[in-house]
């Protein structure tokens, strides 16, 4: 099993009813294969660069997924097949760039907060308790 990330765009969706319901049908493709969907994300409606079948915007959801590499081209035939489907991208992800960007991603939080707290040390120790007398 490998995991993939898929970008898919609905067309002619004026509610989020239907977009689950397309969403869920696109997604049922994927467990029929033998695979996992892993995560979800409505990345909203947006515009085209240029209009594609008469189509100037569409609602865009990413997902990742755990699924044989052999059933990746299978994958993309069932999705011609599905009307709901306006366009799909998949790639493979790579867990070697993904750790790496992981380790980046905290060691640069660290170093932010190390900077916060050398220009405001109030922030990084708690204050005292004022009393009037």
């Amino acid at each position: 099993m490998k995991k993939y990330d898929a970008l898919y765009i609905f067309v002619g969706i004026t509610k989020d009813d239907a977009l689950n319901a397309n969403l869920e049908k696109a997604l049922a493709e994927i467990t029929r294969l033998g695979g996992t969907v892993l995560a979800t994300e409505s990345l909203g409606k947006r515009a085209f660069s240029r209009p594609m079948k008469k189509r100037d915007h569409g609602v865009y959801v990413k997902a990742r997924f755990e699924i044989d590499p052999a059933c990746i081209a299978e994958l993309v035939k069932r999705y011609k097949l599905v009307e709901e489907v306006f366009r799909v991208q998949i790639l493979a992800v790579s867990e070697k760039l993904e750790h790496k960007l992981a380790n980046e991603r905290a060691a640069r939080q660290a170093r932010i907060a190390s900077q916060q707290a050398k220009l405001d040390p109030q922030v990084a120790q708690p204050a005292e308790s004022v009393t009037e007398a």
